[in-house]
């Protein structure tokens, strides 16, 4: 079953279908904040001695990144390979920033690119060590969970025992020579594999809410371990582009892989949310969920989940806010309107 095979509906503004997906990004934020608080809160305080050791944010400001005031995101979207980001990099002799997140950590050192920094900010205890090659992972871990065999992420996890292997010595290859921007909710597994690879640890607190609030969880954490706060827009590909220009000052900053969406052609099944979505509705009403958009610059249609256009609604009033200049160089997916330059990669690339 394909998004293709699925769609159906009227046509408004340049969107299809979804018409309760709409209706639940209103409620992303809190939804969020219910399923991540009590892990956030409890993986904070679990690394709250190695914060106390470590180095804050606040130290990567002193640090020279790249040469010039360009910054690239590489994030881990269907778009990623698809556009062969790694080798347009190598073929410009591209010399700025790059930052990666830690879902295209793989991508960038299988292609011998080392980012200048990786972000992880994700509490989930399994999923997100997997980025990192995770020691412990068992073929019964596999059958539990087919987070990563199931969605379009990276083929190679097809054999995944096999990828994580080749994860682990990467990392212990290259993790020396990388740093990383490690929220304080992060899971104590990956906090582990980061540092046993050697990789410089800097730490920050996400922004879950609004700190002024009485019940704040952003305040409770920053009163605990005095780490400063970010808004990372609920994930990890613009808590990067946020890193990008309001830690390092970058002001000309590009993302690519930053689809948050799917192709048409991508069955339903392989998307992140797909069994939250037919448990809310069942298997037979997922156009419902599942919003799709008409590209305008690229003159094609994609689409996406409740989640994922959350993060499109963040990005946008967060880019209208920034200090710096930000080009979506994806070349796909749903991110695009006002204060962002959607262009080709080779033209960024070439931009003095």
């Amino acid at each position: 079953m394909t998004a293709h095979s699925q769609r159906a509906g009227q046509q408004t503004a340049g969107q299809m279908n979804g018409h309760l997906g709409r209706q639940l990004v209103d409620q992303m934020g809190a939804i969020t904040r219910d399923r991540i608080q009590e892990v956030a809160l409890a993986n904070a305080a679990r690394n709250l001695e190695a914060i106390r050791s470590g180095r804050s944010l606040r130290e990567l400001r002193k640090q020279p990144f790249g040469s010039g005031d360009k910054a690239i995101i590489l994030a881990a979207g269907p778009s990623l390979k698809r556009q062969n980001v790694a080798e347009q990099l190598k073929t410009a002799n591209y010399r700025g920033t790059i930052i990666a997140t830690e879902s295209s950590m793989l991508y960038c050192l299988r292609n011998d690119i080392v980012p200048d920094l990786v972000i992880t900010v994700d509490p989930h205890s399994k999923r997100i060590v997997r980025w990192f090659g995770d020691t412990t992972l068992s073929q019964a871990d596999l059958e539990a969970d087919d987070y990563f065999s199931r969605q379009d992420l990276d083929k190679s996890f097809a054999d995944e025992l096999r990828a994580n292997e080749e994860i682990i010595a990467l990392l212990d290859r290259y993790g020396k020579r990388m740093r990383i921007a490690v929220s304080s909710s992060a899971a104590p597994e990956v906090v582990q594999r980061a540092t046993e690879s050697g990789m410089d640890v800097y730490w920050w607190n996400p922004m879950y809410d609004d700190p002024d609030s009485d019940d704040s969880i952003t305040r409770q954490l920053f009163e605990t371990n005095r780490l400063p706060c970010m808004n990372a827009g609920g994930n990890v590909g613009t808590a990067a582009w946020m890193m990008a220009h309001a830690v390092l000052g970058k002001q000309q900053v590009a993302v690519t892989g930053m689809d948050f969406g799917y192709y048409a052609e991508t069955p339903y099944r392989n998307t992140q949310y797909f069994y939250e979505a037919v448990a809310l509705v069942g298997e037979d009403k997922l156009d419902e969920i599942f919003t799709h958009i008409f590209n305008p610059h690229l003159q094609q249609w994609f689409y996406t989940d409740p989640a994922y256009l959350w993060y499109r609604e963040c990005f946008l009033e967060l880019a209208a806010d920034a200090h710096c200049t930000t080009y979506n160089c994806t070349e796909g997916g749903i991110l695009f309107g006002e204060h962002i330059e959607f262009t080709p990669l080779h033209a960024f690339l070439t931009r003095e």
